[in-house]
């Protein structure tokens, strides 16, 4: 349990920095929250990207069913990930309301 709650919150600060520094540096609020998805398939099959290129059939095949063999534990820690995400993008758009043009 208390690995659940550590996980849950490291992968929200981690992904929330992440997006936040994206936001800052290419100036797309919401890329990191579009570009998420690909990161997770990339976390949850063992296959290599160049695989997809290579042999796309059997690699979006072998990415599709270990998508939904993963357990509900792993999709809350994969969402709070996402979540931190979108709170990064929110906090990026206050920021800018706020008059602060770095963001």
């Amino acid at each position: 349990m208390i690995q659940l709650v550590v996980s849950i919150l490291l992968y929200f600060v981690i992904f929330f920095g992440i997006a936040f520094i994206l936001n800052m540096l290419l100036r797309r609020t919401w890329l990191m929250s579009f570009i998420y998805p690909i990161i997770v398939i990339m976390i949850i099959d063992d296959l290599s990207t160049l695989e997809y290129f290579k042999n796309p059939g059997d690699s979006f095949s072998i990415a599709f069913t270990k998508l939904t063999e993963i357990t509900p534990v792993d999709i809350t820690i994969l969402l709070s990930g996402l979540a931190g995400t979108i709170v990064s993008g929110i906090v990026i758009k206050i920021l800018r309301k706020s008059g602060y043009q770095m963001f």
